[in-house]
């Protein structure tokens, strides 16, 4: 389609801003499952509202849970404001969970759904049906549970829920998406036996997600061990037992920030992003990394993180295998530097929202780059850009890229750049708002 375009503003000069970045979908949406398994009410404060987390509520809400919008300011501090309150309920259905085109809430909930009390069906956006979710179906019908998914390994599915799981062991193939993992690892600890979730395969992506949703059932009480705390390789074990409810503030989203500080380096300019973790699970966190080989300056301070230009990009030989939500942001940066680059460690990208490499190369090169595929990768070799369509096959993380190339090419257009709204709420306002010297936090 190009009857929906944006024209990406080009900077008329250096980029200099402080930017406010909604929260992180990733805790925000293992918030939500771990708040609605716990044996208690809990908080969930400054969470992300976009179309993954929104589809999340949704759907445990289908399922009896209880979540309410509230403001609260009784804690005071980072502990007030925006707010979801989340009441566990007993587990039902018949329920209808549409999933979106949202890893997280197409893998997390079946683990979930087997502890209601009914059958619950789930569906989503045609994409949805192309996305790898056999790892998940496998494991539960290994660990007793129904399923019905006429073999495909994919939605359309339906989980006949008995209200209880006995749980136990289960080996995995997570190769295609470390989500496999977290998912059965969320809900574990209500299965009457607990969980041994056992990776077999290739190298896990997104080693840092795991780590992550590991950290955050900790935090919610529950006995994780894993293989950082020097357990066996690619074993993690989760004890029966109950989940408290937790009041978590949500950490801004780190992966969403890719844009706003690329700009800095792509303009030679500087943006500060607020209330960066000085410490954290999150992928994102690698950008401080990987834009300061490709030729930036940061600093973390009292405000956040701020990232700077040299005045020159320089081309950059990364494994981003365990941070591959960054690839389209970094490739589109690599396309404007001085050198070649070669991004590898990332093949499960071609299962993301869509086939994430092809699309780069081949818009890359729509406007004149010169990109090719890899067996695991891109290899981008920087060439005078021209403006032109830029198309986001309904890919979040494509849209934000095309943006970066339009502060220093003329005349990118791009398509649907609504689709930012998955994991980012107004997009082109937060991005306007940096190129005029500021950039409020999004609402939806």
């Amino acid at each position: 389609m190009t009857d929906d375009l944006w024209p990406a503003p080009t900077a008329s000069s250096a980029v200099d801003a402080t930017v406010t970045v909604p929260g992180s979908k990733s805790v925000t949406n293992r918030a939500l499952v771990l708040a609605a398994l716990a044996s208690e009410p809990g908080w969930i404060r400054r969470p992300l509202r976009s179309r993954d987390t929104l589809l999340m509520a949704s759907a445990l809400r289908s399922l009896g849970v209880g979540i309410e919008d509230t403001v609260n300011n009784a804690t005071g501090g980072t502990g007030g404001g925006d707010a979801w309150r989340v009441i566990p309920a007993g587990l039902r259905g018949p329920a209808s969970v549409d999933v979106g085109n949202a890893g997280t809430v197409m893998r997390f909930l079946p683990p979930v759904a087997v502890l209601a009390d009914g059958p619950v069906h789930f569906d989503g956006d045609p994409r949805s049906h192309e996305r790898p979710l056999h790892g998940v179906i496998d494991a539960l019908r290994a660990l007793g549970a129904r399923i019905d998914d006429e073999g495909r390994g994919a939605l359309p599915l339906t989980v006949h829920g008995t209200g209880a799981l006995d749980g136990g062991t289960v080996t995995v193939d997570a190769s295609s998406s470390s989500q496999f993992v977290s998912a059965l690892l969320l809900s574990g600890a209500r299965y009457n036996q607990g969980l041994e979730v056992r990776h077999v395969g290739g190298p896990l992506p997104s080693l840092p997600h795991i780590r992550m949703t590991v950290e955050m059932l900790r935090a919610a009480g529950a006995q994780v061990d894993a293989p950082e705390d020097g357990g066996e390789a690619d074993v993690w074990r989760v004890t029966p037992g109950a989940l408290l409810g937790c009041d978590l503030v949500v950490e801004p989203d780190l992966s969403n920030a890719a844009p706003f500080l690329a700009a800095a380096l792509v303009t030679g300019g500087r943006v500060t992003v607020r209330d960066w973790p000085r410490r954290t699970t999150q992928p994102g966190d690698r950008l401080r990394e990987i834009l300061t080989a490709m030729g930036g300056s940061c600093g973390i301070g009292d405000e956040g993180l701020t990232m700077a230009g040299g005045g020159r990009i320089l081309g950059i030989e990364a494994d981003l295998h365990e941070v591959g939500e960054l690839t389209p942001v970094v490739a589109a940066v690599a396309a404007l530097a001085d050198s070649e680059s070669h991004l590898y460690g990332i093949a499960h990208l071609r299962l993301h929202e869509t086939d994430r490499l092809a699309a780069l190369a081949k818009e890359l090169n729509g406007l004149g780059g010169d990109v090719t595929e890899t067996a695991d990768g891109l290899r981008i070799r920087p060439r005078p850009l021209h403006g032109g369509v830029f198309r986001t096959y309904e890919d979040h993380r494509l849209a934000t890229a095309a943006a970066v190339l339009g502060l220093a090419v003329p005349g990118v257009q791009v398509e649907d750049v609504a689709t930012t709204g998955k994991t980012l709420p107004d997009f082109p306002g937060l991005w306007t708002a940096m190129l005029a010297g500021s950039a409020a936090p999004a609402t939806a």
